[in-house]
């Protein structure tokens, strides 16, 4: 926890709570539904928190911002970001419900209001968002396809809308139809071991109407 402080100072108390509880809960609810990795329970501030809070170092949302984040597994990027952007409004989306399911409990666990949840494909799922995030849940192709309308047309942020991704690796070959896709180190951001490969992607995202 004191690592989240380190990189976020501005925290408030009822931040800090939030992230503090939040080991707590995802703790007891891997016991019963596993979402997140055995061995990644124990690193959860740095592998889970800290990394979806990456995308936090590059774009800071603003209040009445709309997030989409799609297949969000246990909550990842999104419980963390909407801690951070109380203001944000974040949907978060998985098709599998039993993961949904612990998204729910540990949003009502820690008082989150600014969330809401769907058990459903993205595909099915309508409205527009300033931003569409994700952890790393297909090739970026595929990704694009997935949440092909679902952009806001006006930009109101540093960084126009579109794809926030979580990645790791080499992407020059995935990427390479992407022109405007614009990579951040992870590790100008953070010193950790964990994150010497990882990146955030951003994309902008034409809005198709």
């Amino acid at each position: 926890m004191d690592r989240i402080i380190h990189y976020f100072p501005d925290l408030t108390e009822d931040q800090i709570q939030q992230f503090t509880q939040l080991k707590e809960l995802y703790q007891d609810w891997n016991l019963k539904i596993n979402v997140v990795s055995r061995k990644d329970i124990d690193e959860i501030y740095i592998r889970h928190v800290l990394h979806s809070l990456g995308i936090a170092k590059v774009q800071k949302f603003k209040p009445g911002a709309t997030v989409l984040d799609v297949g969000t597994g246990g909550g990842f990027p999104g419980i963390p970001l909407a801690i951070l952007f109380p203001e944000t409004q974040f949907h978060l989306v998985d098709s599998i419900g039993k993961k949904i399911k612990v998204v729910n409990e540990v949003v009502e666990g820690l008082g989150i209001i600014n969330v809401k949840t769907t058990n459903d494909r993205v595909e099915n799922v309508s409205g527009q968002y300033d931003f569409i995030v994700s952890r790393a849940v297909a090739q970026m192709e595929t990704f694009v396809r997935w949440v092909k309308g679902h952009i806001k047309k006006k930009s109101v942020h540093e960084l126009k809308n579109g794809i926030l991704y979580l990645k790791g690796g080499d992407l020059t070959e995935e990427l390479s139809l992407y022109t405007t896709a614009q990579i951040y180190e992870l590790t100008a951001f953070y010193e950790e071991a964990f994150f010497e490969t990882k990146k955030v992607v951003h994309l902008p995202l034409k809005y198709k109407g």
